[in-house]
């Protein structure tokens, strides 16, 4: 096996030229050109910088966020690992050449199917990933590993939402209509998403509905997205932590039973309407409001301002994260949907629905393979159709296709795990590709445990993130200015990934990696290196899909065309959905009766609600933005949000260092496959308090950006939705105490 350098492949950009291309963070996916280093500075290994600009585009318009402006520092970062780390025998990661690191993680795959079965092995993949490193990713799981066991890190993110909109639509898009389209709205209801930090370009297409006062903004928090429907501009709506089902509940409640009703629409293009009135029977105004705290009143004006706005202007509903990601998140978002379509939004000229994906590539990172039940084109790998056309393409039998495995809070669990009487045994090799799972993941100390207890972990990876430093074997891979691709935009709009910079000698395409392990497993099948001859597989494997790519090609892409999925071959894609019908066989939506539980108990004396989220400043586990310097400078370290009147009742000043903890941790003792009969110390948060009066008494905040100490997600728990299986990270009971400074603040940050 060579350890030469991979080849180079084509760029559309040159030495004088600026390249386009776009952000490499939030599914916005702002465009932004990447102008050459200055000249005589050299290329960014030695320090000089790209310098990025932001170019004109729907979706941003020019503008960027602060993460977009300083994306290209981490091109020449001293931190950047550029060739193959193995762990040696006295702990210690050292590197290695390419042929050794590569027949390393091949025999170790060889060992642990041969020992303990094909499923033993499990791949971990990302929502950053292109479209093609995320549809070789499956195809390299299924066929060269022969393993079940894969899934990813959008299960944390849009899950939910997908397992909502496919039953509701017959189909799974973010929105379901460009952007642009939100410029025109009266009315805009936005549940659970702070997109002013979050995704802040994104703000520009809410100037209409602010101007005539109609955004409207659910969420416990004031929020830098509720702060702008202050003056005028719309209405705050703040319920207690997790009531946001009940709140749509008793919205639908007051829609149905105060004539607000489109009834042609729901009579002709919907079907499920007598269950959702039984279900939404119980949720009067004065009811809701003693179970959220939103005022009754507040409630029927927001019902008859979307009614207005659906009768005789434009509407949309729009959710995010802060409802989907609950244990029952699957049925929030039904619910939000419910409620759209009793106003006959969904493919209408008066407005829709959409919910806002996250990740860079989280809605092309779902459609090609990565989930555990997914075949390429958004095909359910257990239907027989789906499987025998992929396995055409793949020139495969069909019953070399693995079945469905698992999704990722069950994967993750099953780390190490050894066989039982009543259960098989649990992964014991993991390849993780774009993602963090020590940051990310609920419930991470049991997390952590488990990588530690694999007998190998390979981490594909361009920075030593927290997941890394727990891996067997490192293998550097290309960032985004340096490869080619496709990323699929919260719209479903397929966009061009551009080379712009030459990456580091000793780093390596994903794809390369594939199929250099591919071959060594003996592999059936092709696994190509170069990202045009992948996208021209995928777009055969996704023919006839739901979402069919077929019709897209890298000539159309470069030549500007706006191409939206679905675009079977000779088309020029689907910007909007559901103008002729929904994705169910009879056409018709379907409106889903979903019902609340009781909400929680008022918390006690230091007992709250814990919501984590996201900061301006930083993205996702914050492995790439802590290490800018203006973003780390500007977030530091890890605050807890808390009321001032919960805080005086605990002793707790603004700055002071406080302790969160389960408000009913598990028995401490043996956890995972720790040191057998050793006791594991309760996970706890170490953050600074932070005043506001913008947060409800009962319910403190956490960003998830921060490792160690400061994760958040030590204190979160692996609760799932039963449908989605997305965790439960938005309500944790917790505990908060004064305490002591760490005694290395970096454990906090």
């Amino acid at each position: 096996m060579s350890s030469a350098p991979a080849p180079a492949v084509s760029t559309a950009g040159t030495a004088s030229r600026p390249t386009a291309t776009h952000c490499p963070y939030c599914a916005l996916q702002c465009a932004m050109s990447l102008a050459p280093a200055p000249a005589g500075a050299g290329g960014p290994a030695s320090g000089a910088q790209p310098e990025v600009a932001g170019r004109e585009f729907p979706t941003n318009r020019g503008g960027l966020c602060r993460k977009g402006w300083t994306s290209a520092e981490l091109l020449a970062h001293p931190d950047r690992v550029t060739e193959p780390l193995l762990r040696s025998d006295d702990g210690v990661l050292r590197p290695v050449p390419w042929d050794v690191a590569l027949e390393r993680a091949a025999a170790e795959v060889r060992t642990a199917q041969e020992r303990y079965g094909k499923d033993a092995v499990g791949v971990f993949g990302g929502g950053g990933l292109t479209n093609e490193k995320a549809y070789l990713l499956g195809k390299f799981a299924r066929l060269a590993l022969g393993t079940s066991r894969i899934d990813y890190n959008g299960r944390f993110c849009m899950s939910s939402a997908a397992a909502a909109g496919n039953r509701a639509f017959g189909i799974d898009r973010g929105l379901p209509f460009p952007v642009t389209d939100l410029g025109t709205a009266d009315t805009v209801l936005l549940l659970g998403s702070n997109v002013a930090e979050t995704m802040p370009p994104f703000v520009q297409h809410l100037a209409g509905a602010r101007a005539g006062g109609g955004l409207i903004v659910v969420d416990p928090r004031r929020s830098a997205t509720a702060e702008l429907t202050a003056d005028g501009a719309g209405t705050h709506l703040q319920p207690a932590p997790h009531t946001d089902l009940i709140l749509l509940l008793g919205l639908a409640h007051i829609v149905i039973n105060d004539g607000l009703l489109a009834h042609s629409y729901v009579a002709e293009r919907t079907a499920g309407l007598e269950a959702v009135i039984r279900s939404v029977a119980p949720w009067w105004p004065e009811r809701v409001q003693a179970a959220t705290g939103v005022p009754a009143h507040v409630l029927r004006e927001a019902a008859e301002r979307l009614a207005s706005s659906a009768r005789t202007g434009s509407c949309y509903i729009l959710t995010g994260r802060g409802i989907e990601q609950h244990a029952d998140g699957t049925d929030t978002v039904t619910a939000a949907i419910n409620l759209a379509l009793l106003l006959g939004l969904p493919g209408s000229e008066r407005g829709g629905y959409g919910t806002l994906t996250g990740q860079g590539n989280g809605q092309g990172g779902r459609e090609h393979g990565q989930k555990s039940d997914q075949l390429p084109g958004y095909r359910k790998i257990t239907d027989p159709a789906a499987r025998e056309h992929v396995a055409r393409v793949w020139g495969v039998p069909e019953a070399a296709i693995p079945g469905p495995g698992v999704p990722a809070v069950e994967l993750l669990a099953s780390l190490g795990k050894p066989a039982t009487a009543d259960a098989p045994g649990g992964v014991r090799c993991l390849f993780v590709h774009g993602a963090n799972v020590v940051v990310s993941a609920p419930d991470v100390s049991a997390v952590r445990e488990g990588l530690r207890a694999l007998d190998f972990l390979v981490v594909c990876d361009f920075f030593l993130s927290e997941t890394a430093r727990e891996a067997d074997l490192v293998l550097p891979v290309l960032q985004w200015a340096e490869e080619e691709g496709t990323m699929t935009n919260l719209e479903g709009r397929v966009l061009r990934r551009r080379r712009a910079v030459e990456a580091p000698a000793g780093a390596r395409s994903e794809l390369w990696i594939m199929n250099r392990l591919a071959a060594l497993l003996d592999a059936p099948s092709a696994f190509p290196e170069d990202p045009r001859e992948v996208f021209e597989e995928l777009r055969a494997a996704s023919s006839g899909g739901l979402a069919d790519y077929s019709g897209i090609t890298y000539e159309r892409l470069d030549a500007g065309e706006a191409l939206h999925w679905p675009c079977p071959a000779g088309s020029g894609g689907t910007p909007r959905l559901f103008t002729d019908g929904f994705a169910h066989p009879d056409g018709r939506a379907r409106l889903v009766a979903v019902r609340a539980s009781a909400p929680a108990p008022s918390a006690g004396a230091g007992a709250f609600q814990l919501a984590t989220g996201r900061l301006l400043e930083h993205y996702q586990s914050g492995a790439q933005t802590r290490r800018v310097e203006a973003l780390s400078a500007a977030q530091p370290e890890v605050r807890l949000s808390v009321h001032p009147a919960a805080a005086a009742g605990l002793g707790i000043a603004d700055g002071a260092w406080v302790r969160v903890r389960r408000e009913h941790a598990a028995p401490q003792g043996p956890r995972g496959a720790g040191t057998p009969g050793a006791a594991q110390p309760e996970p706890v948060v170490l953050a600074r308090a932070e005043l506001t009066a913008g947060i409800r008494p009962d319910t403190v905040f956490l960003p998830f950006h921060f490792p160690g100490l400061g994760a958040a997600n030590q204190v979160t728990e692996q609760r799932t939705d039963p449908i989605s299986g997305m965790p439960e990270f938005k309500t944790t009971r917790v505990l908060v105490e004064p305490a002591e400074a760490p005694l290395d603040r970096q454990e906090a940050s």
